[in-house]
């Protein structure tokens, strides 16, 4: 295979085998922690910009499936293992990690040694880095030296929807899908089954910040009727379609650089239910009058621990994000309704007055765990109880 090198800013580097592209790619590089999923990793929104490394050692052992996807394409700038799987093995595969990669012109690295990678990122704090196959070493840095930098960015405009949508008018795209278990009674064909969804209840309005498909599919199984918009949407046009409730999705870049949806975030907030996710919740967070600020080297895996402050309940977590609430800038009338075990960083909202609620995490996962996937039912609730 032919080799690549992946450097940072610093001046550290790496030196491995490419796979994928063999074009160069730069971004700011973060590591995941999560031990399966890396198509829903490539495919989500909220990773534009960056360059991924997962900590998880052996990575595209089950290939590239077509259900996975959490978006039309993948994100990333740039995929560092530490092992490719050169021979997937999972009846759902169409195709390699490699193949995908190639089909996509993203490049990836592996054989370096990830461990020491995320202990300098965890020391030092995210940095910009590149991943070519061209050049020496010094290229590669001065190549990272002068990528753009992740404050202040606005990828929200790269991935949100260019147009509103219905989403899964037919009913097809958020059914259940599970593998019968025969010992426990259930009969079905072994690759699997959908179920029918329920009725929906409520109509909602999701801003799409760089939705994943997993949270439009929850929201629809949950009885919620989805309207999604672009990013830019004034409040007046969302209030236009009537919503019983507004959903603030994940999405990609620094949260503070997005003035435009501050400000109509607000409007809603005061006029119907809110539930907030992600970059979604650090919207809330601005909208309210608080700050965010950049985490050292941010919380992305399925393994984030969260205490629920008022239960003092712990669940655990998917999370993908570098930036965060800054709880000191809060307003007296939005409270922290969650915290993060690791840190001590913000990682819910409630409004003491308002039927509004947010959350720093992923609660549809994909992956990740299920712990939070309550908070689907608590929005219906709330736009129950405020009608």
């Amino acid at each position: 295979m032919k080799k690549a090198i992946l450097a940072l800013e610093d001046g550290r580097y790496f030196e491995g085998e490419a796979f994928g592209s063999t074009q160069a790619g730069s971004g700011e590089i973060c590591f995941n922690t999560s031990m399966t999923g890396y198509q829903e990793v490539l495919t989500d929104p909220s990773y534009r910009g960056q360059i991924v490394a997962m900590t998880y050692p052996m990575i595209g052992n089950y290939g590239i499936n077509l259900l996975d996807d959490e978006s039309d394409e993948p994100h990333v700038r740039g995929f560092v293992i530490e092992e490719l799987c050169n021979v997937p093995s999972n009846w759902r595969s169409t195709e390699s990690l490699d193949d995908y990669l190639k089909r996509w012109n993203i490049p990836g690295i592996q054989g370096i040694d990830t461990r020491a990678l995320t202990k300098h990122l965890r020391t030092l704090g995210a940095m910009r880095a590149v991943i070519t196959s061209e050049g020496t070493v010094a290229d590669a840095i001065q190549l990272a030296q002068n990528s753009p930098l992740m404050k202040g960015s606005d990828f929200v405009k790269e991935v949100t929807a260019a147009n509103p949508y219905a989403w899964d008018e037919t009913n097809q795209q958020s059914r259940l899908w599970d593998i019968p278990n025969p010992s426990q009674g259930h009969s079905g064909p072994p690759e699997g089954v959908f179920h029918a969804l329920g009725e929906t209840k409520h109509r909602v309005v999701a801003y799409d910040l760089g939705i994943k498909r997993n949270i439009l599919r929850r929201l629809r199984q949950e009885g919620f009727d989805v309207h999604v918009v672009p990013a830019t949407t004034k409040a007046d046009e969302v209030l236009a379609l009537k919503p019983d409730g507004i959903f603030l999705s994940n999405g990609p870049g620094d949260p503070g650089a997005l003035d435009y949806i501050h400000a109509e975030v607000r409007k809603l907030a005061e006029q119907k239910p809110v539930f907030a996710i992600c970059l979604g919740h650090q919207m809330l967070g601005h909208a309210f009058g608080g700050k965010t600020f950049k985490l050292k080297f941010g919380h992305r895996g399925g393994n984030q621990p969260v205490q629920d402050v008022r239960t003092g309940k712990v669940t655990i977590t998917s999370q993908n994000h570098g930036f965060a609430v800054d709880a000191d800038s809060l307003p007296s009338n939005l409270e922290v309704s969650h915290i993060n075990l690791n840190d001590g960083t913000v990682e819910g909202l409630r409004h003491r007055d308002l039927p509004v609620f947010s959350v720093q995490y992923h609660p549809e996962a994909a992956p990740g765990p299920n712990d939070a996937s309550y908070f689907f039912k608590e929005f219906a609730s709330l736009i129950e109880s405020s009608k």
